[in-house]
């Protein structure tokens, strides 16, 4: 079932954007990750332009969001505080992201960032996730056998900022401050790569903030929401880059997966939804490396304005 898709201007099979769609879903109900970091790769290797599989993506995100909101806030899984903070910090990075993104666009090296990054960002974070996880299941050796002292439950530099705040559902006493930088770098990249931005913000809640695991997925999901609504918004104000029926056909496949992550993340143990996610996503970040080093069928392209 071909689909003609307007603003990307080819056509594609329907069936499997919408299939794309509930895998995404799924991963947002599994890990709190609104899924753009697979939707926007996968889309690009389906030879939908990069700016126009940043833009949707980020449409899609949204949708995956809402769903995976309303199934963890039913098990006062979401820090609404703590969400608001990064929320705010996340509507500066989206309009900061916004300028960057038409700069890098006017001079045409929109395409070759939004990969760079993708590489980057995926790999490295990808690594330390991976490792994390390997040491947790026992696979890998922590260091030696000697008593550690006791970890800090955040950042020595978190702990440093002032303007303390109780976040009492997340059991933080920190510094608005943090989840407000937090929110101002995953606000940028969402405009600039079309990613929710939980495979940053979930292991940065985590270690760095040092939130309650229980509450980290959920209040991920509750501020790639906001952010992904805004990001869309300026999205087609400014870039034009939302094709609305790539997005609906992701939008389809992802709410209702999201639902079916949501429950099976209640059945696995966190240790190997951590290795599965890490796993992943290394393996998008050595896909797209290899992407950037193989000659393109077309050494040129044409794309409407």
């Amino acid at each position: 079932m071909d689909v003609y898709l307007p603003i990307a201007n080819l056509s594609v099979n329907g069936l499997w954007i919408v299939l794309l769609g509930a895998l995404t879903g799924i991963l947002s109900g599994l890990f709190g990750v609104g899924g753009g970091f697979l939707t926007t790769p996968l889309l690009i290797f389906f030879g939908i332009q990069p700016t126009v599989a940043a833009a949707s993506a980020a449409t899609q995100v949204t949708g995956a969001s809402v769903s995976g909101v309303i199934a963890h806030g039913r098990n006062k899984g979401v820090d609404y505080h703590l969400g608001g903070v990064i929320v705010a910090g996340g509507m500066l990075g989206a309009l900061l992201g916004a300028g960057l993104f038409n700069l890098l666009r006017a001079i045409g090296q929109i395409d070759t960032v939004i990969n760079i990054l993708y590489v980057l960002l995926l790999g490295t974070i990808g690594a330390l996730m991976l490792r994390e996880a390997l040491q947790s299941l026992g696979y890998v050796s922590v260091g030696s056998g000697k008593p550690r002292a006791a970890k800090r439950r955040h950042h020595p530099l978190i702990a440093a900022m002032p303007y303390r705040w109780r976040f009492y559902r997340s059991g933080l006493y920190i510094s608005p401050i943090a989840p407000l930088l937090l929110g101002i770098v995953v606000g940028t990249l969402t405009m600039l790569m079309g990613v929710g931005g939980g495979f940053i913000m979930v292991p940065a809640m985590l270690y760095i903030l040092g939130m309650s695991a229980k509450v980290v997925v959920g209040t991920s999901l509750f501020n790639i929401l906001f952010i992904t609504m805004l990001v869309t918004m300026v999205h087609a104000f400014t870039t034009r880059a939302v094709d609305i029926v790539l997005a609906g056909l992701l939008l389809l496949g992802s709410v209702i997966g999201a639902q079916f992550g949501t429950k099976i993340a209640q059945l696995v143990k966190p240790e190997f939804l951590r290795l599965i996610l890490a796993s992943i996503v290394v393996a998008i970040a050595l896909r797209m490396l290899w992407g950037l080093g193989v000659r393109p069928d077309e050494v040129y392209t044409v794309v409407p304005l």
